[in-house]
Parts: C-alpha cells; sequence; structure tokens
C-alpha cells in the first residue's frame, strides 16, 4: 500500500466518524439526558443503533491511528500520537459499557447516573486524544493553518476536560466550553480530514 492509500483509509474513517458521532451524540446521548424515560420505552432502536454508530466510531479511530502511524513512522513523536489515540478509542469503548446497559434499566434516575458514568469516562479519553492532536499538529507536513487549527483543538478539549473535573461551577462555563471545542474541532478535524483526501501521503507532503 502507498501513502495515498493511508491517507485515503484515514480521511474515509474520518469523514464517516463525523456522521456516527453526531448521529449517537446529538439524536441519542443528548435526546436521554433531556428525556431519560426514552430508555424504557417500548421501542428502544433508536439508543440501540446509537450505541452501534459509538462503536463504529470506536473501530475507525483506532484504524485512523494506524493509518497515521503507517504515514508518518519516521517521525519521533508519532509512536506516542498513535498510543494516545488508541488509549482514546479504548476508554471510549469501556464507556459504552454503562451506555449499553440503560436499555435495561426501569428508573429515570438509574438512567441519568450510567449516563454521567458514561461522559466522565467519554471526558478522559477526550484529555488523552487533545494531546494526540496537539502532537498531530506537528508531525504533520499540511498547511500552517490546518496545524493552527488541530492544535487548538486539541487544547480546548484539555481545557474542557480539565474544567469539568477542577471547577465545581463548570455548569456555568459548560454553553461557552462546549462552544469553542465544537468550532475548532469542527473546523480542525474536518479540514484535516479534506487535506487527507486530497493531498496527504503525496511526496511533496512526505
Amino acid at each position: 500500500m502507498t501513502s495515498r492509500h493511508f491517507a485515503r483509509i484515514a480521511g474515509v474513517s474520518y469523514l464517516i466518524i463525523f456522521f456516527s458521532a453526531i448521529f449517537a451524540n446529538f439524536f441519542v446521548v443528548e435526546k436521554l439526558i433531556a428525556t431519560p424515560s426514552l430508555a424504557f420505552a417500548e421501542n428502544t432502536v433508536l439508543i440501540r443503533f446509537g450505541i452501534v454508530a459509538f462503536l463504529v466510531t470506536v473501530l475507525l479511530d483506532i484504524v485512523i491511528a494506524w493509518a497515521l502511524q503507517q504515514l508518518y513512522a519516521h517521525h519521533a513523536l508519532s509512536l506516542l500520537s498513535t498510543f494516545l489515540r488508541v488509549s482514546h478509542a479504548l476508554l471510549m469503548g469501556i464507556a459504552l459499557y454503562p451506555l449499553a446497559e440503560i436499555v435495561y434499566l426501569d428508573t429515570e434516575v438509574a438512567v441519568l447516573n450510567n449516563l454521567r458514568a458514561f461522559n466522565t469516562m467519554w471526558l478522559i479519553g477526550l484529555f488523552l486524544f487533545g494531546f494526540h492532536l496537539i502532537l498531530l499538529a506537528r508531525i504533520i507536513p499540511a498547511p500552517k493553518i490546518l496545524r493552527v487549527l488541530i492544535a487548538m483543538a486539541g487544547l480546548l478539549y484539555i481545557l474542557d476536560t480539565s474544567a469539568y473535573f477542577l471547577l465545581a461551577s463548570y455548569e456555568q462555563y459548560a454553553s461557552l466550553l462546549l462552544l469553542a471545542v465544537a468550532t475548532f474541532s469542527i473546523l480542525g478535524e474536518m479540514t484535516l480530514t479534506l487535506w487527507l483526501l486530497t493531498k496527504g501521503g503525496k511526496i511533496n507532503n512526505s
């Protein structure tokens, strides 16, 4: 396989993750937080599809880590970057256990407790993912603006998770932090996806 193949694999995987993660987060998890009783409704198909969407995201995160490692194995930071991304994926996989158990619960309090456990593990994974993005910004031979966007997204993941655990008044700043994270992660990672699909792995970028 050539460098372009690895770049395209990473790019296509990233593209699929955008759709699967958006569906699982906004159409499943956010709905459950707003209406916990959905978990013990007669039809839990949407929740089950959300869990599968998260599983797809975990798998493709590992695929991306592998593809990027193949692309930039020569870089001194590549192995550490790969380890951080795989660790993030594994933590995300573990976080799915309390989410998957939700369909077997029968009280709203229990549902919310499982969602809190899922969110805590998810944030720990994003903390590691943030460092992965910062290292990736140092590794890839992309335009400076793209590397800055990726690094900023990584920094904001780290700041958001740190604020969640450190600040008792986190909820006062949650909306602002989440907006910042969403803005830079979408801009940075979507631009990275397009770069991988069109430019990544080409001889003049290696």
